[in-house]
């Protein structure tokens, strides 16, 4: 299952085409480290496109005056809007240290602005035993495993630590993430509800950040 917008399944409309991904959502990722270089944790902010943030916005009924300015008030009520995830979604972020997945928390400390036309939310997410950051690279990565919401990460820095670590954007052969959704879509029949049944194949697009720390 996804997590943010999908999970709240108000986009998807009747009828709507087979075609994904329908969100684009840019991400930042700032990975907290603390004095020993061990990652503690991971702050998430998802910036989301302007038809999107405009139907977020219109459907609850916020900036009527069209100012592109949100009152106090206005921000309270769309505050946490895509942080409403079923137990055991992985809210569309993955964290790992090599291979290995870690555990951490669910959607902690989250925020909510709007400028420019677009809504960006953000969150951290806490893992349960801090990281150590040695052979192996730290891995976050964002995607949507439906793939109706397309992640791309735009920024990420490594917060705290000694000084030696760095955090680098990874984002996949554009050919062969297209090349396992076609082979998927393919396996598809004539009669299927391509949008209903459409293929897992969200992983094969993930971009992800890789956070590593050079010897001190």
């Amino acid at each position: 299952m996804r997590a943010g917008l999908a999970v709240l399944g108000w986009l998807m409309a009747a009828g709507a085409a087979a075609a994904h991904p329908h969100v684009f959502v840019d991400t930042g990722l700032e990975i907290l480290l603390d004095d020993q270089n061990r990652a503690t944790g991971v702050r998430i902010s998802w910036t989301y496109d302007d038809l999107t943030s405009l139907q977020l916005i219109a459907d609850r009924g916020l900036d009527e005056d069209f100012d592109g300015v949100l009152t106090p008030a206005e921000e309270a009520a769309i505050l946490g809007f895509d942080m409403a995830w079923p137990p055991g979604v992985a809210g569309d972020t993955y964290a790992l240290l090599g291979e290995t997945p870690l555990d951490w928390s669910g959607p902690q400390e989250v925020t909510v602005a709007y400028a420019d036309a677009k809504l960006t939310s953000s969150h951290l997410r806490r893992f349960a035993q801090p990281v150590d950051l040695g052979a192996q690279p730290l891995i976050v990565q964002a995607y949507d495993t439906s793939y109706y919401t397309a992640y791309a990460v735009v920024r990420a820095v490594v917060s705290g630590g000694q000084g030696n670590c760095s955090a680098e954007i990874f984002a996949p052969e554009a050919s062969d993430a297209n090349e396992v959704l076609r082979a998927a879509m393919a396996e598809l029949s004539p009669t299927d509800d391509a949008e209903a049944l459409f293929p897992a194949v969200g992983a094969a697009f993930a971009e992800e950040a890789r956070v590593t720390c050079a010897a001190p």
